[in-house]
């Protein structure tokens, strides 16, 4: 703790650090008046109390008529400014001590809004400028403006250099005046990106971030041009890199003896992370074009879902219409003679053919758009609502879309063998598992789930045909290794039939306790699992409508 004397001499408030106090003084407290032109308060007592000591010395200054402030030891300076602040009469500071004065003490000078001419001993060029823009008229008692090595050494002359500059050399150690100019860029600068830095060692660096850190500058790059060959302060440099401490990074010039000693492996740690990029890439690569794949995918279905919807919709308009338009009564024939209708006794009895069932369903609407429709298949709680075409193998429909687009989803499909008419025993359907984009039967997987299987509601599936509405109830849900013995359209008996259903009821997952007869038909969903090793099927009995 130091003692600050106020004191009044020839209308000037002196301030000065207080040496010695004599008996008498000792034995008063530090806030009282020691005579009537003096006050003695300690350094500690005015950092924790300055609005009160601001009001005493401006009711002294005004009894005294005080323009003028004089002060001996320059690190007492922004102490007693912060005292002094906003004391109008105090206009004219005197700083009598020889040295150089800093950036804090002009900010503190700024900060009193009174002063406006100030005598000291030497200032720095830009420190003259920045007084000089708050309208604070300096003058110097030392004819060379004195600047120091970092200064210099940066051509840092005037307020407009500092605050623009964006690299700067460091050579260190700094000198206390290198240090207090540096601090002062620091404050008054906004662009730096880079610091070149020369002679470097660990203390003087753990300084210069200290620094860095304090005034919070980030997205700075340090470069050390200086030849290292020093192995620990190598490592300590790379392990600064790898914490990003202050956001700080390094770029270091190695000597030759350290690249002859290191180059093998640095030359396997580059190949490596060229590995490691490569890879990277590729991963993204491939990444980004599945991605865009299924995105183009699901477009592409949207679209075609919205063509449909067209179709249907006006498909149902043009009925409704019909509906509505009355129809003329058709004339009647003449009846025939009795002669006419009398059957011939003589003539064999004919077998009329059996008439081809008409399509009743709407679904005949989507053949304009695709000659290949034969139904719609609906899973719910799934994706899964299509319709479903049939071509002449199985393959066609693999890597083609509903309008015969080339197309990697390919579509929902009917196996080539399987009578869309009159339906087969087996009937049996197949998608690609487009997981990724969810479309075709991509989201089928959750048919495995328990959280799927167990809903009532998810044991129906809708597949009409363009003939008739049809529910089929699930009996058989399984995940199988690739094989082709539950893809068997028709049988030759009861017998083989019943066979085939106890093979792959006892496949199941789950016992749904659906009865299912040899006389009965049943649908089959068939799509890939696990990248294409096993498949997942579904087999379902039509229900009596």
């Amino acid at each position: 703790m130091i003692k600050i004397l106020f004191q009044i001499q020839d209308n000037k408030l002196f301030v000065q650090e207080r040496k010695r106090l004599n008996t008498e003084q000792k034995t008063l407290i530090n806030t009282n008046t020691i005579t009537q032109n003096e006050l003695v308060f300690s350094d500690e007592y005015i950092s924790k109390n300055t609005n009160i000591i601001n009001s005493f010395l401006h009711e002294l200054v005004t009894n005294f008529n005080i323009d003028t402030m004089i002060i001996k030891e320059m690190r007492i300076v922004n102490l007693v400014l912060s005292a002094v602040k906003n004391i109008k009469n105090l206009q004219n500071l005197y700083l009598l001590e020889e040295t150089v004065v800093n950036y804090k003490i002009c900010e503190s000078i700024i900060k009193t809004n009174s002063i406006n001419r100030v005598s000291l001993y030497n200032i720095p060029m830009f420190l003259i400028e920045l007084l000089d823009k708050e309208g604070i008229i300096v003058e110097s008692r030392n004819e060379i403006l004195f600047l120091s090595n970092f200064m210099k050494e940066n051509m840092l002359d005037n307020f407009s250099s500092i605050y623009y500059k964006t690299s700067i050399n460091l050579s260190l150690p700094l000198s206390k005046m290198d240090e207090d100019d540096f601090l002062a860029f620091i404050n008054i600068n906004k662009y730096l990106k880079r610091i070149y830095i020369d002679n470097l060692r660990k203390d003087d660096l753990e300084n210069i971030l200290d620094i860095l850190e304090e005034y919070r500058l980030k997205n700075i790059t340090i470069y050390i041009d200086q030849n290292i060959h020093d192995l620990e302060l190598i490592d300590y440099l790379k392990k600064l890199n790898k914490k990003k401490n202050y956001g700080i990074k390094f770029k270091i010039n190695y000597s030759e003896e350290y690249i002859e000693d290191n180059i093998m492996s640095q030359i396997h740690l580059n190949t490596i992370k060229l590995c490691i990029f490569i890879a990277l890439f590729l991963v993204s690569s491939l990444v980004v074009f599945v991605f865009s794949s299924n995105y183009i995918s699901m477009q592409k279905v949207d679209d075609i879902k919205d063509d449909i919807n067209d179709i249907m919709a006006e498909y149902k308009e043009q009925k409704e219409e019909e509906n509505k338009t009355p129809t003329e009564p058709e004339e009647s024939e003449e009846p025939t003679t009795p002669e006419e209708n009398e059957p011939d006794t003589e003539s064999p009895i004919e077998e009329q053919p059996e008439e081809p069932k008409k399509m009743t369903n709407d679904l005949q609407a989507l053949l304009q758009i695709n000659k290949d429709t034969v139904g719609w298949l609906k899973v719910n709680n799934t994706n899964v609502d299509y319709p479903v075409v049939q071509y002449t193998d199985n393959d066609y429909y693999l890597n083609r879309n509903f309008k015969g687009q080339k197309d990697n989803s390919g579509w929902v499909f009917m196996d080539y063998r399987a009578d869309s008419v009159n339906l087969s025993q087996n009937t049996i359907i197949f998608g690609h598992n487009m997981y990724y984009s969810g479309v075709m039967f991509g989201t089928l997987y959750k048919a495995k789930y328990s959280s799927w299987y167990t809903k009532k509601e998810n044991q129906i599936i809708e597949f009409d045909t363009l003939y008739e509405n049809l529910k089929w109830q699930i009996f058989s849900i399984y995940v199988v290794p690739n094989t082709n013995d539950y893809l068997i359209a028709d049988f030759s008996t009861e017998e083989k039939f019943n066979e085939f259903l106890n093979l792959i009821t006892k496949r199941s997952i789950y016992n749904f306790n659906t009865p299912v007869a040899g006389n009965d038909k049943i649908l089959t969903l068939s799509t890939c699992s696990n990248n294409g090793k096993n498949r997942l099927v579904i087999h379902a009995v039509l229900l009596d409508n």
